[in-house]
C-alpha cells in the first residue's frame, strides 16, 4: 500500500516521516497497529537480554600481564590489553535505564507533536546505529566505546522506541486502552526471550580461537533489528480527530477515575496526581528490578543442593561441577521470570480495563506484600515450586505494572498528552534500575561481610524490606484522586491543539469506516511476522526451563 492509498490526508506532500501522512484512511484495520508496534518492543526488549555478552566479553582476550589485577573503573575504561569485568560492563544495563527514562522524558513532548512513525524511525536508528557502534568498541577493545554506542545512544533509542506506541494505541482502542497498551509493552518484556538465545547461535557461530564472536553478533542482530523497527515504524498509522471504534460510545456512566477531558503537558507535572503515580511506578519497580538483576544467584545459594537433589549440601559446600549445573538450573529460572514478566504485562493490562487502574495496582502491592513477607518461610521450607510460584506471580505484577501505567495515566490526565506525561513518569524507571538494584545488592554485600553465609537467611532481610516499599507504594496509590477541573483545558484549547489533523480531516466524523477488519489476511501476516519469532522464544524458555522441576 502507498502512503497516498493509507491516509486520510490525501493530497499531503511532507516528508513520508511527518504525522500528516500517517492519519488513516477508511478501510484501515485497526488491529494492524499493535504488531506494529510489538516490531519495535521485540528489538528493544533485547536490552533486559544484553547480559548474555557479559561472559564472553570477559574473556575476549588472553592476559598475562599481572597489572591487570589492578584494574579499575577508569582505567577499564582505555585499556586494550586487560579484559574487562563483568562488573564494568554491567554499566551499559545501568546506562540503558536511565538513559531511557531521561530521553523519554526530554522528547515525550517532540514525539506529540512529530507522531509515533518519525519516533520509530529515530528510535531504529539510535537502537540500531548504538549496537553497530559497540561492535566497533568490542573490534578495538574500547570499553568507553561500548558505552557510549550500547549505553548512551542505544538508551535514547531504547526511550523514543519505548513511548512511541503509547498514545496511538490508546486512541485507536479507547475501548480497550489497557488490553492496547498490554498487548505492545508485553513485547518489551519478551524481546530478550528472543535475542538471547539468538545471540548464543549467533555467537556460536561466529567464535574462533581469536574471536568471541561478540561483535560479529552485534553487526547481525543490529541489521535484523533494523528491519523489524523499520516496518513496525512505517506500519503505525493515527486515527483522525474525533474518531472512535465504529459501534462504540463511551460509557453513560463513567468511573470518577476516568476523565473524559485533558490535561495540557505543561501542567501535568504540577499535580500531586502525577508525583503520587510516579512513586507508584517507582516503587513497584524497584522491587521487581532487584528480583531480576538477582534471580540466577539468589536461587543458587537459597537452595544449594535441593536444586540437584542433594538437599544435604549447602551452597558453600558446592564443588566447581555441581556449582556449574545448578547455574544452568538457576538460568532456566530466569528465563522463567521472563515469561511470566512478558504474560502478566498483557494479563494485568487486560484485567484493569474491567477492575480499573487503581484497583490493579491495589493488588500489585497487596499481594506483592504477602508474597516477598512469605519468601523466607518458603525458602527455609525448601519448597522450590512454591518459591517459584511466588516470584513468578511478583514479576508478573512488575511487567503487569508497566503496561497498566499509561492507561492510568490516560484515565486521570486524558489521552491528549499521554504519550509525553508517560515519557516524563519513566524517570520513575530510571529511579528504580537504580534504586532496586543498589537494595538488594548492598543489603547482601552487608549480610555477608557480616559473616552470613549463602542460604535462606542471606536474603530474608532484602525481603522485608523490599515488602516495606511496596507498603510504601500501597500508601501513594491510595492517595490518588481525580483531578480539580482547573488543571483540564478547555474545549477551544483542546480543538486548537487538534486543528492541524482536523483541517486535514475536515467533513466526515465518527468511525469513518475506519477500525474494521477484525483478524483478516492482512492483520493475520503481521501478527505472524511478530508472533513466530515470539513463540520460537518461548518454546526455547520452556525447554531450558525443565530442569528447574
Amino acid at each position: 500500500m502507498t502512503a497516498s492509498t493509507e491516509t486520510y490526508a490525501g493530497g499531503y506532500s511532507g516528508s513520508i516521516l511527518d504525522r500528516e501522512r500517517i492519519i488513516a484512511k477508511p478501510g484501515f484495520n485497526r488491529w494492524l497497529v499493535p504488531p506494529a508496534a510489538l516490531a519495535i518492543h521485540l528489538c528493544i526488549g533485547m536490552a533486559y537480554g544484553f547480559s548474555v555478552f557479559w561472559l564472553p566479553l570477559s574473556k575476549a582476550i588472553p592476559v598475562t600481564d599481572p597489572a591487570c589485577a589492578d584494574l579499575n573503573l577508569i582505567s577499564a575504561l582505555f585499556t586494550t590489553s586487560c579484559n574487562w569485568r563483568v562488573a564494568d560492563l554491567g554499566w551499559i544495563y545501568t546506562l540503558f535505564f536511565v538513559l531511557l527514562g531521561c530521553s523519554a522524558a526530554i522528547w515525550g513532548g517532540w514525539l506529540e507533536r512529530v507522531g509515533p512513525r518519525k519516533a520509530g524511525f529515530v528510535s531504529a536508528c539510535c537502537w540500531c546505529g548504538g549496537i553497530v557502534v559497540a561492535a566497533l568498541g568490542v573490534m578495538s577493545h574500547q570499553l568507553w566505546l561500548m558505552w557510549l554506542g550500547a549505553g548512551v545512544i542505544g538508551g535514547v533509542g531504547l526511550g523514543l522506541g519505548y513511548i512511541s506506541p503509547v498514545s496511538t494505541l490508546i486512541k485507536w482502542f479507547p475501548d480497550r486502552r489497557g488490553m492496547a497498551t498490554g498487548m505492545a509493552i508485553m513485547g518489551f518484556g519478551g524481546g530478550a526471550m528472543i535475542g538471547a538465545p539468538l545471540a548464543n547461535l549467533l555467537m556460536n557461530a561466529f567464535k574462533t580461537d581469536v574471536t568471541a564472536g561478540v561483535w560479529q553478533t552485534f553487526l547481525v542482530m543490529a541489521a535484523i533489528y533494523f528491519c523489524f523497527m523499520m516496518g513496525g515504524a512505517f506500519g503505525y498509522r493515527i486515527p483522525p480527530a474525533g474518531w472512535r471504534p465504529e459501534g462504540w460510545t463511551p460509557p453513560a456512566s463513567k468511573s470518577t477515575m476516568i476523565t473524559t477531558k485533558h490535561v495540557h503537558l505543561r501542567d501535568a507535572h504540577k499535580t500531586t496526581q502525577f508525583w503520587l503515580i510516579w512513586l507508584v511506578l517507582c516503587l513497584n519497580v524497584s522491587a521487581g528490578i532487584g528480583v531480576i538483576g538477582m534471580a540466577s544467584p539468589m536461587l543458587q545459594e537459597i537452595f544449594g543442593g535441593r536444586l540437584i537433589g542433594q538437599p544435604d549440601l549447602t551452597f558453600s559446600q558446592l564443588g566447581t561441577d555441581q556449582k556449574a549445573a545448578i547455574a544452568a538450573i538457576a538460568a532456566g529460572f530466569t528465563g522463567l521470570l521472563s515469561l511470566f514478566n512478558i504474560g502478566g504485562r498483557f494479563f494485568w493490562a487486560s484485567l484493569s480495563d474491567k477492575i480499573g487502574r487503581k484497583n490493579t495496582y491495589y493488588t500489585f502491592f497487596v499481594l506483592g506484600i504477602v508474597l516477598y513477607a512469605a519468601a523466607p518461610t518458603l525458602a527455609d521450607m525448601g519448597n522450590k515450586a512454591l518459591f517459584v510460584l511466588a516470584f513468578g506471580i511478583i514479576l508478573s505484577m512488575y511487567g503487569g505494572g508497566f503496561a497498566t501505567i499509561p492507561a492510568y495515566l490516560a484515565d486521570i490526565f486524558g489521552t491528549q498528552f499521554v504519550g509525553a506525561i508517560h515519557g516524563r513518569l519513566l524517570t520513575a524507571w530510571a529511579t528504580a534500575g537504580i534504586v532496586g538494584p543498589v537494595v538488594v545488592n548492598y543489603i547482601r554485600e552487608a549480610q555477608i561481610a557480616a559473616g552470613v553465609e549463602p542460604g535462606p537467611s542471606l536474603y530474608t532481610g532484602t525481603m522485608y524490606i523490599l515488602a516495606g516499599m511496596l507498603a510504601v507504594g500501597l500508601v501513594a496509590n491510595s492517595l490518588v484522586r481525580p483531578l480539580a477541573e482547573k488543571w483540564f483545558m478547555s474545549d477551544e484549547e483542546v480543538a486548537s491543539l487538534q486543528a492541524k489533523t482536523a483541517a486535514a480531516n475536515a467533513g466526515p466524523t465518527g468511525s469513518f469506516g475506519i477500525g474494521k477488519g477484525g483478524f483478516d489476511g492482512k492483520a493475520a501476516l503481521a501478527w505472524a511476522v511478530v508472533g513466530i519469532p515470539l513463540i520460537w522464544g518461548i518454546w526455547v524458555t520452556v525447554k531450558n526451563t525443565a530442569a528447574l522441576f
